[in-house]
């Protein structure tokens, strides 16, 4: 029970990419760009054993960033010329991103993360978690010129996404989890067809499969809009319907957000990945307040459902800051396992009687 983990990324070393930026260019290049990525991969698995967390990911030092990781392996997708467009639904103001264009029909000619997958497998005996884009989060990420409606789009990118998870799935994978922050967002979208396209998704997949809905990144545009954010009802719309979806995990943002935990019991019967660690700041929690929001989220949800997690990835974070936190995530997590299975002790032997003891005898 409480079995810790991260939603996904960690920052990457400076000698690998420049820090604190989503969209990077790594500063190597060939075998020795390989051979870096190998090292800042064995860097994040280390940190995050020493912390003690229970299940753990790569990181994505691979990635240049969390979309672009699997739509650069993607044929159709042109990221020669890129150009720019609005995503979120202008959740974070009027500023338009670099976005690749889907030119034509996408297909996936091989396996994009299976290799990383065995390298990260062959370094640990820990279970480990490989994280996808969602659909629908990945067309809101394109500019489509090819199929003329995001459904369309997503759903062709759902068959993608299946193909690779189910791949990934059978060579070792334990946890499969596609981000969608755009569940928070495009909701009349998500009842429509975002649900199904997700389960699409992870349609047979052989392993645990897995949803990250949160508010985004720690970083001063997506801070910026949660410090004048009032409405924190999103969940309150999204969760009923994944309750009764073919996904087993969700994960939820309630360290930095408005969340009322609450709202957790609407998923009652999946595994939950509840934020409990803020990642839009450099300061670390203490274990104590890691414990503080886990025993809030146990009013909601049982221990043996509940994955305490970080609200979002922390590439944004400095090094220290996300060793920090990943500590404070996995002690905080000990100190209320712990509370739970003295009570659970204590609760055991009052509870049995004389009279059992002499029916127990051999």
């Amino acid at each position: 029970m409480l079995q810790t983990m991260i939603v996904g990324s960690l920052p990457r070393p400076t000698w690998l990419a420049p820090p604190h930026q989503m969209y990077v260019t790594p500063k190597l290049e060939g075998e020795v760009l390989t051979e870096a990525q190998d090292d800042a991969v064995l860097l994040a698995l280390a940190d995050q054993q020493e912390a003690g967390v229970d299940i753990v990911t790569d990181g994505e030092q691979r990635r240049r960033h969390y979309i672009w990781g699997f739509c650069e392996g993607i044929e159709g997708i042109d990221f020669s010329r890129l150009v720019k467009i609005a995503t979120r639904g202008g959740r974070y103001g009027n500023q338009q991103v670099d976005a690749a264009r889907v030119t034509g029909p996408v297909r996936r000619p091989r396996p994009i993360l299976l290799e990383a997958l065995r390298f990260l497998k062959r370094h640990t005996t820990k279970p480990v978690k490989v994280t996808l884009p969602g659909p629908m989060t990945t067309t809101d990420t394109l500019a489509d010129e090819h199929y003329g409606s995001r459904r369309a789009l997503a759903a062709e990118l759902a068959k993608l996404l299946n193909e690779e998870a189910s791949e990934l799935a059978e060579n070792g994978c334990d946890i499969i989890q596609f981000d969608e922050p755009c569940f928070n967002i495009y909701l009349d979208e998500v009842e429509e067809w975002g649900i199904r396209t997700l389960e699409e998704a992870a349609k047979g997949v052989r392993a645990k499969t897995a949803v990250h809905i949160c508010y985004g990144y720690g970083t001063p545009v997506v801070l910026q809009w949660k410090t004048k954010n009032t409405d924190w009802s999103h969940y309150w719309r999204t969760l009923p319907l994944l309750r009764t979806s073919t996904i087993n995990q969700i994960s939820v943002e309630c360290a930095a957000s408005g969340v009322d935990p609450a709202v957790l019991a609407l998923a009652k019967g999946k595994d939950l990945m509840v934020g409990v660690v803020d990642v839009g700041t450099e300061e670390v929690e203490t274990p104590e307040t890691v414990a503080a929001r886990i025993r809030t989220a146990l009013q909601h949800v049982s221990p043996d459902h509940l994955y305490p997690c970080t609200d979002c990835g922390m590439v944004p974070r400095s090094r220290a800051a996300a060793r920090g936190k990943m500590k404070a995530l996995a002690d905080g997590a000990w100190i209320v396992r712990t509370e739970i299975l003295q009570q659970y002790r204590r609760s055991t032997v009052v509870g049995f009687r004389p009279a059992e003891q002499e029916k127990a005898k051999p």
